[in-house]
């Protein structure tokens, strides 16, 4: 890109990833429809600019509104949907697939617009400027309830502690330039965690921050279990550091009982050994808990393994609304 007057030519790609969003679909879709014809109106994006809105297997109506949008605006709207549900990284993934190759840039958010829709022209600027990616970090979380809260300070406080690189208060809200997103593409592993993969696609990156809104209506799919999941997915595709703890308190733990064990060869020589379950006891259950712990971490690395292996695919789609390309 080079000056902002070639935003007018830049073709945009908005892709939203839904799982079980009727009840909002059809007013978060008409926002964005709106939205993007400003952009286009203000020539930040060019008229072949697009949306993209990926079914991530929803067991209700999604897919239906998603059909009626596109068949309304077929142009502008375009569906995806996925055989299954493969999870909220891979959803995104099968859209930032499905335009690799057919826009300049893209755009992912979630589809309830929680994330504020002003930050994309700034986005679209900075892009516009030369960064090639450019995150949304918010400000604030007015919209989160005080439970995601303090467990969204524990999940950054704690991937920043295994050694991740991301960007606190920063989740799927972001746009990637063409080359960004060809680079991206080359990435094949399963367990996708995409916060971490940015600093690995190029180092040109931008932040814009921005506030989040209240989900408009609904209660937010992306489950406290979820999160788990996923900050699992980024420590163990990102960082060995768990690994290394295992071994820290492996040999701490072989510090201490050989210490015990020159103590108690002393105390028995001086005749000074008492009988007692606490001596016994204690280091089962101390040693027990760390072979515990330590099986449960390397079974998360093996687990990985495994599924990296088999190589299977991330996603299957099962329907498009346009069978044509972008």
């Amino acid at each position: 890109m080079n000056g902002m007057s070639s935003l007018k030519d830049l073709k945009l790609a908005i892709v939203c990833p839904c799982f079980n969003e009727e009840e909002l679909l059809a007013s978060s879709v008409y926002s964005l429809y709106e939205f993007l014809d400003i952009l286009i109106e203000k020539k930040m994006c060019s008229d072949g600019s697009f949306i993209v809105l990926v079914d991530d297997g929803s067991e209700d109506s999604t897919w239906d509104k998603i059909k009626l949008a596109a068949a309304k605006h077929p142009t502008k709207i375009r569906g995806i949907k996925l055989a299954f549900n493969s999870g909220h990284q891979n959803a995104i993934m099968a859209g930032m697939t499905y335009v690799a190759g057919y826009c300049d840039a893209v755009v992912t958010m979630d589809i309830d617009l929680q994330d504020d829709l002003n930050a994309i022209p700034v986005m679209l600027e900075k892009h516009a400027s030369g960064a090639e990616i450019i995150l949304g970090v918010k400000l604030s979380r007015t919209g989160d309830s005080i439970f995601k809260k303090a467990t969204a300070r524990i999940y950054y406080k704690l991937m920043q502690y295994m050694g991740v690189d991301l960007i606190p208060n920063h989740a799927d809200f972001r746009l990637l330039s063409r080359q960004a997103l060809n680079n991206l593409m080359q990435y094949q592993e399963k367990a996708l965690f995409l916060r971490g993969l940015q600093p690995l696609i190029h180092k040109n990156i931008a932040t814009v921050h921005y506030h989040i809104s209240n989900r408009m209506t609904g209660v937010s799919k992306y489950t406290f279990s979820k999160m788990l999941s996923l900050a699992a997915d980024g420590i163990t595709s990102f960082s060995i550091r768990p690994l290394r703890m295992i071994f820290y308190m492996g040999a701490g733990v072989f510090v201490i009982s050989s210490m015990l064990a020159i103590f108690s060869i002393i105390s028995y020589l001086q005749g000074n050994v008492l009988p007692g379950w606490a001596s016994i006891t204690v280091p089962i259950y101390v040693l027990g808990g760390i072979v515990m712990l330590s099986i449960g971490v390397l079974g998360e690395y093996i687990a990985r393994i495994f599924t990296e292996v088999k190589n299977r695919p991330r996603f299957i789609i099962d329907k498009l609304t346009d069978l044509d390309t972008p």
